[in-house]
């Protein structure tokens, strides 16, 4: 009777650990795998489906906004070779990768087992557009002498870039071709600082800013080796003053020819626009020189 009971005891110890009854019931799936996939555009995407007791039964991929069957098996059923079934021989494993993914490609996806009835499990894709930001602006100025400090953020990547290169104008900046160059990336809050020291007048440029997996960004940066402020918008300047002058003499030409004036009023009128043009240039001119000259001092400031 005790060895009857013993037995019975241990078949049903057996019988009751995790997974003994996994070999002999029907086909489901491993909850546990990444059902919310997020892929930058341009690279791969992989969805990934356990599926645990398959035996005989085949697995296939879904793409549910118009029903397209993608896959079945390892067996592709696509005209987008893009689209491709991986799965590991004697592995519980059915891949769909999708490289390089489109931003059309985001929605949901199911991966499905041919029981009776059928049973799936639906993935979500979202395809985002991974873009770097330099902190700094557009446009840098800074004094010679000065460091170039340029910080570049990476936004929207789903992984942080393997790489993040810097280049002026359309060279990868050389820390060989002079001393004061530092580059410090920091992988965990995805950015890259580009530090230049005692920068000179050569350092000008268009610095882009490259991460592996991010659109470029780009700022214009120009070292100041201490010349006059209206230097810098000098020719805007002169274009504005030639406009008004061309315009005000094709006003004098309008009024000298259409009026019925004396000839004595006519040399008054005539007068009274020079006069104002002189005005008008000379209020002008000291209104926009005080504007650069304030606009010089910030730059020069937040260097």
């Amino acid at each position: 009777m005790w060895v009857a009971f013993i037995g019975f005891v241990f078949l049903f110890g057996v019988s009751a650990r995790p997974g003994h009854w996994d070999h002999l019931g029907q086909p489901y799936f491993d909850n546990n795998t990444k059902r919310e996939v997020a892929a930058t555009i341009g690279k791969a995407a992989f969805l990934l489906c356990r599926v645990r007791n398959l035996a005989d039964k085949s697995v296939s991929w879904i793409r549910k906004r118009d029903l397209h069957i993608i896959s079945v098996g390892v067996h592709t059923y696509s005209g987008d070779g893009r689209f491709v079934s991986l799965h590991p021989e004697g592995s519980d494993e059915w891949t769909l990768r999708i490289s390089p993914v489109k931003p059309a490609d985001s929605g949901a996806y199911e991966c499905q087992v041919s029981t009776e009835p059928k049973i799936s499990l639906s993935f979500r894709l979202s395809v985002v557009v991974s873009k770097a930001e330099i902190l700094n602006g557009n446009e840098l100025f800074v004094r010679s002498g000065s460091d170039i400090n340029l910080t570049c953020v990476t936004k929207d990547a789903p992984e942080a870039p393997s790489f993040i290169y810097w280049f002026r104008d359309k060279d990868v900046v050389n820390y060989a071709q002079r001393g004061g160059i530092n580059v410090l990336t920091d992988q965990k809050t995805r950015t890259s600082r580009l530090l230049i020291a005692r920068a000179i007048p050569q350092d000008s440029g268009n610095y882009t800013c490259a991460p592996s997996s991010s659109d470029p960004a780009s700022v214009i940066v120009h070292v100041l080796s201490g010349e006059h402020p209206a230097a810098i918008l000098g020719s805007g300047t002169s274009i504005r003053l030639n406009y008004f002058i061309i315009t005000t003499l094709l006003t004098m030409y309008v009024v000298n020819t259409s009026s019925r004036s004396s000839f004595i009023s006519i040399l008054l009128a005539n007068y009274i626009i020079f006069l104002a043009i002189v005005i008008f240039m000379f209020m002008t001119n000291v209104i926009i020189n005080f504007i650069i000259h304030c606009t010089f001092t910030y730059f020069l400031s937040q260097s």
